[in-house]
This record gives C-alpha cells, sequence and structure tokens, in this order.
C-alpha cells in the first residue's frame, strides 16, 4: 500500500518538472535574435544596425557623393567619413556608365558602420546627383564632390550651423556674382579681407561641392524649368550654381518681399583636395580654360530664364574659433 501511494506523487512530479522545462525553453528562445538570411549582401549587418541605437532622423544626416573614374580616391573617401558622427548614411551617384561600382569590393573590407548605397547611372550627367533618392530619409544632405575630404571637426561644425539656417545653403566654398556697366552678369571667387583695409567681401553663392541643404531642395531643383536642366546638361557644368538660383527663389516665396541669401560661409579649417592621388589621371572640369566663361554664361541665363536676379549679397562667415563677418587676412577660398 505504501508503494501505491509513491507512485502517483513522482508522476507529478515528472509532470511539474517538464513543464517548469517547457516554460524556461520557451523564455530563452524569445531572447534570441531573429532569423537572418547570410546569403543577402550585408543581411547580418544590416540587422545589426537596426538593433544599434542610431541617431534620429533629424538629428543626423546623409551623404551624397556624385563619381566619376575616381574609384581610387572614393575609397578613401568613404573611409574616412565612416568616422562622422551623426552620419547616417553615404548614397553614392555611380556616373561610370558601363562599369560596376566597387559594391563587393567595399562590402569585403568591412563590417562599416555607416552603410553606403550605390546608385548606378544611364546617363553621365553633372545633375544626376540633385535627385531626390528615395534612400535620402533624413532632412540634412551633406553633398561632397569626389575629390573633396573635409574634416570631421568642420563637418560636424557645419552640421551644427545648419540646424540653425535649415532653409539655406551652409558650406565651406563661396562665390559671387557681379554686374558690370553694361549690366552683364560676371562670375567670380570671394576674398576673405582685413575690414581695417579691405573693407571685406560678399558672397552671394554657397556651391553645393562641400555644403549641407535641406532634401526638400532636391525636389526644388527638379522643379525647375526644363530650361535649366538643358542648359546644365548642355553645359556640363552651373548645377550648384542653379541649385543657389533655386534656393533663393523659394526663400523668396517662403518670405514674401524680404529677400535673404540662398548659402551661409562656414570658414573650413581643414579640407584637402585629393585629385592630384587619383590613379586615373582624370582632370576636374574647374580645370578647363572655358570653366570660369561658362559659369559667367550660366548667371546671366539663368537670370534670364527666371527674368530677374534673385542671389543676394551675404558677408556673414562662421568660424568654430569665433563669429566674425570677415577674416583677418586676405585669401581666396
Amino acid at each position: 500500500m505504501r508503494g501505491c501511494r509513491m507512485i502517483p506523487l513522482r508522476k507529478a512530479q515528472l509532470i511539474l518538472f517538464a513543464l517548469l522545462f517547457i516554460l524556461i525553453g520557451a523564455s530563452l528562445t524569445s531572447m534570441l535574435p531573429l532569423a537572418v538570411d547570410t546569403d543577402d549582401d550585408g543581411g547580418v549587418m544590416d540587422v545589426l544596425r537596426r538593433k544599434a541605437d542610431s541617431p534620429p532622423l533629424k538629428d543626423s544626416f546623409t551623404i551624397v557623393i556624385q563619381t566619376y573614374n575616381r574609384t581610387d580616391i572614393l575609397l578613401k573617401l568613404l573611409n574616412h567619413y565612416q568616422a562622422v558622427p551623426h552620419l547616417r548614411q553615404i548614397v553614392i551617384v555611380w556616373n561610370n556608365i558601363g562599369v560596376r561600382p566597387p559594391q563587393q569590393l567595399w562590402g569585403s573590407l568591412g563590417p562599416h558602420p555607416v552603410p553606403v548605397v550605390f546608385k548606378e547611372q544611364s546617363v553621365n550627367l553633372m545633375r544626376n546627383r540633385l535627385q531626390p533618392f528615395s534612400e535620402i530619409d533624413t532632412d540634412a544632405v551633406l553633398m561632397v564632390d569626389d575629390d573633396t575630404l573635409v574634416s570631421v571637426p568642420d563637418i560636424s561644425f557645419a552640421f551644427s550651423v545648419w540646424k540653425q539656417f535649415s532653409d539655406q545653403i551652409v558650406g565651406f566654398v563661396p562665390r559671387k556674382h557681379v554686374i558690370t556697366a553694361s549690366g552683364v552678369y560676371s562670375y567670380g571667387s570671394f576674398e576673405l579681407q582685413d575690414t581695417e583695409t579691405g573693407g571685406g567681401d560678399r558672397y552671394s553663392m554657397v556651391l553645393v561641392g562641400a555644403a549641407f541643404f535641406h532634401r526638400r531642395y532636391l525636389q526644388v531643383f527638379q522643379d525647375q524649368p526644363s530650361q535649366v536642366h538643358t542648359l546644365v546638361d548642355e553645359t556640363q557644368n552651373c548645377d550648384d550654381i542653379a541649385m543657389n538660383f533655386a534656393v533663393a527663389l523659394y526663400l523668396a516665396r517662403q518670405d514674401g518681399s524680404k529677400a535673404r541669401p540662398s548659402g551661409v560661409l562656414v570658414k573650413p579649417v581643414d579640407i584637402r583636395n585629393l585629385e592630384r592621388d587619383s590613379r586615373s589621371g582624370y582632370i576636374g572640369m574647374w580645370h578647363r580654360a572655358e570653366h570660369m566663361l561658362q559659369r559667367s554664361y550660366c548667371l546671366n541665363r539663368l537670370a534670364q530664364i527666371y527674368g530677374s536676379m534673385p542671389l543676394q549679397d551675404s558677408n556673414i562667415m562662421l568660424t568654430q574659433f569665433g563669429f566674425p563677418s570677415y577674416a583677418n587676412h586676405k585669401s581666396k577660398i
């Protein structure tokens, strides 16, 4: 009789143990990461990036680089910009028609903290970089030429300035337009002058080859008259001038009678041109003899298309070491 009473108790203990085992197993399983298809390019890294803490879209930005025949320099730039804070992703506008981008090579050198997206183009156009790509989900866009290396402190400071002037172009390369006695516009450089002797200089454009701007302006650029796109395509030049026109006109519509400059100048501390480092031998368009003449032509043609000159002069220059209106030396930037 004693043995008969022990059998049900043992069965109850076994059942209870089995239930506990199932419950503990289910809890541990729920803590495991989701299954990932490792055959998909970068699948594991994509999941890890999504799980990692990333800055909000309003506190981050996207770099856009258009490149043509400078793969060696491009890889240097991609490596450099991986260390930039608040950078969400890099979009490469690939203008090497018929040549595959180095996506596999770049991936093999990973893992990389910042994802890189290659956008292959069907036609080599200067204005390809000003498309509103669906991958750009941040308000801030930093556009950089494929031969320009901007230091991390310069980028971080310029991004903080852009947050204060988010409806203007905030960048490092200023230019100006001047009008001659005959009423013709001419394109020129901006000189930093001593205020006590030279009185300072003024700029009316901030070039987008090294500048922050709001992503809305990519669509604003697309919405310009077709004559503007034709002008840029015919010259393979002046897309940055046209962008300054687009921003200035947008601001004029928003502000009514109050006109504002299209851009805000940030004086750079360390920006380098890597063109000489390229093994391709490709020389940038700014070396061409007709480059400056073309840009003056574009100024006059754009003013003709729009029926006015919307660009406004400015003498504001912000630096990491204070906020002077001018520099204390004379040089060109």
